[in-house]
């Protein structure tokens, strides 16, 4: 059991570690929602142009991220060894609203690099633990050294009002501390140490629980969902390769936008004349002087008089716009092309493609979505076993290990395609019970089916044996007589 001064040391380091990851995570998530500044431009163009375009991106960034989840769906956990998804488990997901909430980690995961998963028991109802996904930069997990499962210590921190929280996951206790926020003030060495001495954590005192409180579950009950990892340095964000090219189009429709607006139409010049004048005229009517005509007038009018019958009026053509949107394209295609994500989410059109084209268009994203569903899906069966832990079961827990996290296929098929494959796989005899998880259904969904099947062999067996739906079993009639109806009767 660590001491009170150890787990404040442990709970500096971690934060320590959370502040210096949150740069990169607040920047993707800026870049997510669409707040791009103008970067890559000459100090001229930037001088003149950044404060017009502050409010614009053209944001490519979202739909890079937003693809894989839409395709990433949890349906069930099924243990080693059992034919069905659990049912327990499944009610646990369901209560804890996580069909929703495990979009938002998903995503938070492909955009930050990672996320995470907290799992604690609910004083209240001891069957449902409460589990929670947790953004990046609230959160952080400590490993064992030289692993990358082994889960050491945890934190989750955050801000509520003028106060920083934080929690401390131990393998055996929870540790809770709170410290006022920095004021950010500008202070000489000694005043800022001896702030950092009045402002250090201390422990959080809340009624009815203990502080430590002790861990029931035994192990650290946080869990890192990674995105990307490597073997030799940290996951990789889904947007991060997205940013450069993002900033680059961001400055290309800028100049578009500069370049449209001086010079999209035809400019004229006139050459050999002088400027127009009106003469300026006293009380009493007498020209006293004469003052150039004002141009805007010739804007407004469409007219021109030009007296001097030498003057030439010259043009310059307008500037060919198309050279920065085909820039644009190109740039979107590098992009679909880098993050494996199908040309024709980024550029909204389709050409006349048949279902075995599309297929073919969509096989990188469905091969990243499978990506994920591959890490993702191992750090979610560490959450299942923890659920286990937290409602007791923990030899439950202990088989889990070895169980699969069940998800819905990644693939865009045409039904009449799919519909048409399962037929011909339940001609050679596979079940139906599969069948209908191949086609899409949930396990939940599966068993509601299985039973309306029942039920209605129950009501219509003779109808259920004929359409191959079950019911109950045709008793065999004797063996033939020989010669009695048979062969050379």
């Amino acid at each position: 059991m660590a001491t009170e001064e150890q787990a404040r040391r442990l709970v500096d380091v971690l934060a320590t570690e959370l502040t210096s990851r949150s740069g990169a995570v607040l920047r993707h998530d800026r870049y997510y929602r669409g707040k791009h500044p103008l970067k890559f431009a000459s100090d001229e163009f930037r001088k003149y142009c950044a404060d017009r375009y502050e409010g614009f991106s053209d944001n490519w960034v979202q739909p890079v991220a937003d693809s894989p989840v839409e395709r990433l769906t949890v349906t069930g956990m099924q243990a080693p060894r059992e034919t069905k998804a659990d049912s327990d488990l499944w009610e646990v997901w369901q209560r804890n609203g996580l069909d929703a909430d495990s979009q938002l980690g998903f995503l938070g995961a492909g955009n930050a690099a990672r996320s995470f998963v907290l799992v604690w028991g609910d004083p209240d109802d001891e069957d449902t633990p409460c589990v929670t996904f947790e953004d990046a930069s609230t959160a952080v997990v400590q490993y064992e050294p030289g692993s990358r499962r082994r889960r050491r210590a945890a934190l989750k921190l955050w801000q509520d009002g003028h106060r920083e929280y934080a929690t401390l996951y131990l393998p055996t206790e929870v540790w809770k501390f709170e410290r006022p926020l920095s004021a950010g003030e500008k202070k000489s060495p000694q005043m800022a140490e001896a702030d950092a001495v009045v402002d250090s954590w201390t422990p959080r005192e809340l009624e009815s629980e203990p502080n430590p409180q002790p861990n029931p579950m035994g192990v650290v009950p946080m869990v890192e969902l990674p995105n990307r990892p490597l073997l030799a340095s940290e996951p990789v964000s889904d947007v991060s390769g997205v940013i450069a090219m993002q900033d680059a189009i961001n400055l290309i429709w800028a100049m578009l936008f500069t370049t449209a607006d001086y010079a999209s139409l035809e400019q004229r010049i006139i050459i050999g004349a002088e400027i127009p004048k009106v003469p300026i005229l006293d009380s009493n009517g007498q020209k006293v002087g004469e003052r150039p005509i004002d141009l805007k007038k010739f804007v407004t009018d469409r007219i021109l008089w030009l007296e001097n019958p030498n003057a030439k009026v010259e043009h310059w053509n307008a500037a060919n716009l198309t050279a920065y949107t085909d820039v644009i394209e190109v740039a979107v295609g590098h992009i679909a092309a880098q993050t494996r994500t199908p040309a024709h989410y980024l550029i909204g059109r389709m050409a006349n493609l048949s279902g075995d084209a599309l297929i073919a268009a969509e096989t990188g994203l469905v091969k990243r979505v499978e990506e994920k569903q591959l890490w993702f899906g191992q750090a979610l069966r560490e959450v299942f076993q923890l659920i286990c832990l937290a409602r007791g079961e923990d030899a439950k827990g202990k088989a889990l290990a070895a169980g699969t996290v069940l998800w819905k296929d990644p693939q865009s098929r045409n039904l009449a395609q799919l519909t048409d494959s399962l037929l011909k796989l339940k001609q050679i005899g596979f079940p139906f019970e599969w069948l209908a998880l191949r086609f899409g259904l949930t396990p939940t969904e599966v068993a509601t089916l299985m039973e309306m099947r029942t039920r209605e062999a129950d009501l219509d067996p003779v109808a259920a044996i004929m359409s191959g739906a079950g019911g109950p079993p045709v008793p065999a009639g004797p063996d033939p007589v020989p010669g009695d109806g048979g062969e050379g009767a």
